[in-house]
């Protein structure tokens, strides 16, 4: 089969979608397909496969910055791409977003899957796009949403009917990663954007009270973003506990999760899904994070971690404390977190998406009108 793949983000910057299609192309790839991303960078991307059609603008959405390529002048190369490739199926991620995705949906002449990825809780220009973007949903032959907060969000907007694929993790490469060398100590684990939706202060917070009777504690930060002088709000003797570490290669936190004693996730709202819980939850860290849509499909409170209020860094403290405190109950989530994680295994994965493409075959291109 010859898949095109349409990634909206860009390929350089750090992002779930964009792990998502990398990975999703590397299997099909090793399962004897034939693929082409289609993607904006900020530069040329190393992999043979991988083409660039645009350069990104940081549009801000949901609470962070959406790194897209909006301008519809990049349609015209995606059309030639398209034809020169000839796929079977184009495979669009968030095709309603007005960047590769939909530019390759509405160039294509082969059928079209769409899948879903937006947690948003509100999307203004997204509802002043109403028109347009149920032209695009017109020509998709499946529609895919990661998670039911996904699928909520889109319905209540184009209608329609969506199935259910989760995200995929590579749950062996966390599972058997040898440790990072982080230096002694307990150490907690944040991992993604540090910015308002996903709670970094309110990590660093939790932190911060949680510090006051545990000495060896430690807070391990691997990303950036605006908020990352929140930690310098800290007493000097607690902020010299926390290891912020930048940006981190995706190829890279399986080392880190497996040198670390519990995972932080406060993100604050606006979550399709949680691939860092799966992957934490794989590399067998216990769990404490946000009870909010989307984290709740992934983690089921009190079976495969904890959840607590967003918002709400007291609470977050008291669960991780109670997890640090009784090595019973921390083992009993790390072996509920890993059986739960297997569920999302790319091996599960990636045959309902091949599934998806086969049906969306027989049915046919979309309408040209």
């Amino acid at each position: 089969m010859r898949v095109a793949l349409a990634c909206p983000y860009a390929w350089d910057d750090a992002g779930g979608v964009q792990v998502q299609v990398r990975e999703l192309a590397e299997r099909l790839l090793s399962r004897g397909h034939d693929v082409i991303v289609l993607t904006p960078a900020r530069r040329p991307p190393p992999e043979p496969h991988v083409v660039r059609v645009g350069r990104p603008v940081d549009i801000p959405y949901n609470a962070s910055t959406a790194p897209i390529d909006p301008r519809p002048w990049s349609r015209g190369r995606i059309r030639a791409l398209l034809r020169a490739f000839g796929p079977d199926v184009v495979h669009a991620h968030q095709p309603t977003a007005p960047s590769t995705g939909m530019w390759a949906t509405l160039e294509a002449r082969v059928p079209v899957v769409g899948t879903f990825h937006s947690g948003a809780t509100r999307a203004r220009l997204y509802d002043l796009s109403a028109p347009l973007i149920r032209r695009v949903a017109r020509r998709l032959a499946i529609r895919i949403a990661v998670s039911e907060r996904a699928a909520a969000f889109e319905r209540s907007r184009i209608g329609g009917s969506f199935e259910i694929v989760p995200n995929g993790v590579d749950t062996a490469l966390f599972a058997e990663a040898i440790p990072a060398d982080l230096g002694p100590g307990t150490k907690v684990l944040f991992v993604g954007r540090l910015d308002e939706r996903k709670g970094f202060p309110v990590a660093v917070d939790a932190f911060r009270r949680l510090g006051s009777s545990r000495e060896d504690l430690r807070l391990i930060v691997a990303g950036d973003g605006p908020q990352r002088d929140v930690v310098d709000r800290l007493r000097v003797v607690d902020r010299e506990r926390v290891r912020m570490l930048g940006t981190v290669s995706h190829a890279d936190l399986p080392a880190l999760a497996a040198a670390c004693d519990l995972y932080l996730g406060p993100a604050v709202g606006g979550e399709s899904f949680g691939v860092v819980l799966v992957e934490a939850m794989a590399a067998g860290l216990p769990v404490v994070a946000s009870d909010i849509p989307g984290y709740d499909e992934v983690v089921r409170d009190g079976a495969d971690g904890l959840l607590v209020p967003p918002r709400d860094p007291a609470a977050l403290a008291a669960a991780a404390g109670r997890v640090l405190g009784d090595p019973s109950l921390a083992e009993r989530l790390v072996a509920a977190g890993r059986d739960r994680a297997t569920a999302f295994d790319w091996s599960f994965v990636v045959e309902r998406i091949e599934d998806a493409y086969g049906r969306a075959m027989q049915a046919g291109p979309p309408s040209l009108r």
